[in-house]
């Protein structure tokens, strides 16, 4: 019997609703254009349950417009398909293989087969590792989640708010728009140096980021964010040690119109006050052809440190402007994408006291992360699926820091502030094709990276004088072959493999302190393999081992020059399970990841980031979770993760006592409760959770090696809706921490002495949106 891909239906109370009429004989209108999505936009509209066998083709589909009973809708979104639809039960269908003509004894001889039973909603589809596949069928470690599912706080949602939802993804705790995002432990430094980034930050189909830090995308009319966890250098070439982090945004809709604003007020306590607002529309500018959807928000986040005579200095300002262009003509789809994102913070977060939440008067350090991008993709469905993308993405990151103190002996007389400044370009490009052949799926394609990275740094006396420090260029590109192949090989059985051929190259010019030149090629294979065990629906084991390379550099010798780096190179087994268990889901991964040459980058006694070959390092941990409801309307989230990340070999010039790499809680743990209620013509639901965040470490370097984290921190919410309109409460920080985030802010001034980054204070927001 072969595997039950996902049923798709509304809740109870809406299926219950259901008339013989709405059933019989309904007005139909389905604009979805793939099979699965017009599955499941037919089963919301006839409020019906839809299952299906396997994993329905990703096929494109006519509209469906006007009065047709649901099993006249489905026998036109399935001619062609060699499926079709059986209807089980008053309010359920199932599709399956379309039979064939076979002797009588045969077709006696099949078993009967059980009607599948009810689940609300439609199945999760992930396409992370680029394919659409059903979260329950995926053998890999992804977490996905909606935005929209959860009671919180609009525009302050970004990658922080990822990670404190999820299990395995941490953040340096510098800010936002100063962070390094890790995943699986593959931790390498706190500091934004020269390296290439650990994890790959996607919008969409397009690359980000390659070595510029986290620049904390504010989650505004997402679709969902996917975190691939685990060495993806097969699919994503270089620079994916950690895994994925992608963003989906929502594409426009030929067929609709509609818009929606959002307001929202903040109140830190012993802080400051904030707001935000947001707006959306989607707009059919040919009908079931053309649409643009319009993405615009703004924020001011409320600061809560002072600086002398600044109250609440670290406040930020966060814009945002995004346009999708989408056109619909037959299989093909175009869509052309401009963003661009602003993050400004007027000071940094970090005291000398832990606990404290304020520091004697210094100069003002503020922080600009200002990223702009464009894309273009071109797809074809059927029953070859052709994909064309390119992106391009500048980002800009700028820091001032206060250097009267740590900066005396670099050379400039009475310095007042050090100015730095990165610029940042990633072109993204990919060719890929797919396709079901026979009981084989594939995909194959090529693709092509380039990065660009300028920086700069200059010491500022009192006077306006200006000492040039540092003055760095590096281009780094990456071209590949890749293929990834999934094949049946017993009844439940199945076995993927996949390869990726690789040249990599990077030149690198210094000019300062003293010029010097650096530039290298690299080719290599990184290949995967994984077997996934589906012995019945609901239940899938799966073993994979997977693997990812990252560029090696150059880093800077005493009074000038320049050393050879060695690329790093991480490869993992790991083993999942994945199970329906009580209306839920339990999940439960372990996984052994060796990580030859670790790059890292560390702090010279100039202040000035240079990069390292720290050694050899292996990381083991575990993942157990499980998400299901436990009681009527009511559900629950448990989660606990065991992280060992330890540097087995070194080559560091200083003996280690902790060998545990930076930055990683040694364990984390996790709770929620949601509850809904209907009053009257209200919906409410209230959010409870709680978070732990183990002890971690800040550095290899004893001298600065500082603990960070082992808190707890709860948070609770509650939504009220009508209609369009959503009222939203929320109270962050509950217990209104001061842990210590990130013991470092000011590089000249960490050698000095300690530095602490507190935890936001507790935070109320209050926000109202209007959907028309």
């Amino acid at each position: 019997m072969m595997a039950l891909a996902g049923i798709w239906s509304l809740p109870a109370k809406a299926r219950g609703s259901a008339t013989d009429a709405d059933r019989s004989a309904g007005i139909i209108d389905i604009s979805a254009r793939t099979l699965p999505q017009a599955i499941a936009e037919l089963a919301r509209e006839a409020r019906v349950s839809i299952g299906a066998e396997g994993t329905l083709p990703n096929r494109s589909t006519n509209r469906i417009r006007g009065a047709a009973s649901v099993a006249e809708a489905l026998a036109q979104l399935l001619r062609g398909s060699g499926l079709v639809a059986r209807q089980v039960g008053p309010t359920a269908w199932r599709i399956e293989t379309a039979p064939s003509i076979v002797p009588l004894q045969a077709a006696a001889a099949d078993p009967v087969r059980m009607a599948p039973p009810e689940i609300a909603g439609p199945p999760i589809i992930v396409t992370a590792a680029k394919r659409a596949e059903p979260l329950a069928q995926a053998p890999y470690d992804v977490t996905v989640i909606a935005p929209a599912d959860h009671v919180a706080a609009g525009v302050s949602r970004g990658s922080g708010w990822v990670a404190a939802n999820s299990d395995g993804v941490a953040l340096a705790g510098s800010g936002p728009g100063r962070n390094r995002m890790f995943l699986r432990g593959v931790a390498d430094s706190p500091f934004n140096g020269d390296s290439a980034s650990t994890v790959a930050v996607l919008l969409d189909d397009a690359r980000l980021t390659f070595s510029a830090p986290d620049p904390d995308i504010r989650l505004i009319d997402v679709e969902r964010v996917e975190v691939l966890k685990g060495p993806q250098g097969t699919l994503y070439g270089t620079g994916a040690l950690g895994g994925i982090y992608r963003i989906v945004t929502r594409a426009p809709d030929a067929g609709r119109e509609d818009y929606t604003v959002a307001f929202g007020l903040e109140r830190v306590g012993q802080g400051g006050l904030g707001q935000s607002g947001s707006a959306t529309a989607n707009v059919p500018l040919a009908q079931d052809r053309l649409g643009l959807r319009l993405v615009g928000y703004a924020a001011r986040d409320a600061g809560w440190v002072d600086s002398g005579a600044r109250a609440n200095g670290n406040s930020a300002t966060t814009v945002g402007l995004r346009t999708r262009l989408g056109l619909e003509a037959g299989d093909w789809r175009a869509d052309a994408t401009a963003f661009g994102q602003w993050l400004n913070s007027a000071d940094s977060a970090y005291v000398y006291q832990h606990g404290a939440r304020s520091r004697p008067a210094q100069a003002a350090e503020p922080h600009d992360n200002d990223l702009r991008h464009l894309a273009l993709r071109l797809e074809r469905r059927g029953d070859t699926q052709i994909l064309l993308s390119s992106g391009v993405t500048w980002q800009e990151v700028r820091d001032r820091f206060d250097a009267t103190q740590g900066a005396a002996g670099i050379g400039q007389a009475d310095p007042a502030v050090l100015d730095q400044a990165r610029r940042y370009r990633v072109w993204d490009s990919e060719l890929r094709l797919s396709r079901s052949t026979g009981p084989i799926t594939w995909l194959g394609g090529l693709s092509h990276l380039e990065a660009e990275q300028r920086a700069s740094r200059a010491l500022v006396d009192t006077n306006g004088g200006t000492l040039p420090l540092a003055d760095d260029r590096r281009v780094a590109t990456d071209s590949a072959l890749f293929g990834e192949a999934k094949a049946p090989l017993l009844a439940g059985l199945s076995a993927t493999l996949g390869a990726r051929l690789f040249r990599s190259h990077f030149e690198e010019l210094r000019q300062l302190p003293a010029t010097a030149s650096r530039d290298a090629t690299k080719w290599g294979i990184t290949p995967n393999a994984s077997l996934a065990w589906n012995p019945r629906p609901g239940r899938l084991v799966y073993l994979r081992y997977g693997s990812a390379f990252r560029q090696g550099g150059s880093s800077l010798r005493d009074g000038g020059g320049l050393n050879d780096l060695a690329s790093d190179e991480l490869a993992t087994t790991e083993l999942g399970w994945r199970e329906a268990v009580a209306g839920g889901t339990l999940t439960l991964s372990a996984w052994n990841s060796n990580w030859e040459n670790v790059q890292s980058d560390v702090l010279l006694a100039n202040a000035r980031f240079s990069t390292i070959n720290a050694g050899d390092a292996r990381i083991t941990g575990v993942d157990l979770g499980w998400s299901g409801p436990i009681g009527p309307r009511l559900h629950a989230e448990l989660a606990g993760n065991y992280t060992a990340a330890l540097l087995v070999s070194s080559r560091l010039d200083h003996d280690l006592e902790d060998r545990h790499l930076p930055l990683i809680p040694h364990a984390t743990l996790r709770g929620r409760l949601i509850r809904d209620w209907t009053l009257g013509a209200f919906d409410l639901r209230l959010e409870l959770g709680l978070r732990y965040v183990g002890q971690a470490r800040l550095s290899f370097d004893p001298q600065i090696d500082y603990p960070l984290g082992d808190y707890v921190e709860g948070d609770l919410a509650v939504r009220l809706r009508r209609g369009g309109m959503d009222l939203s409460l929320a109270l962050a920080n509950i217990g209104n921490s001061g842990a210590d985030a990130m013991p470092f802010g000011n590089p000249l001034r960490l050698l000095l002495g300690r530095q602490f980054t507190p935890i936001r204070p507790r935070t109320i927001t209050l926000q109202v949106a209007k959907a028309f």
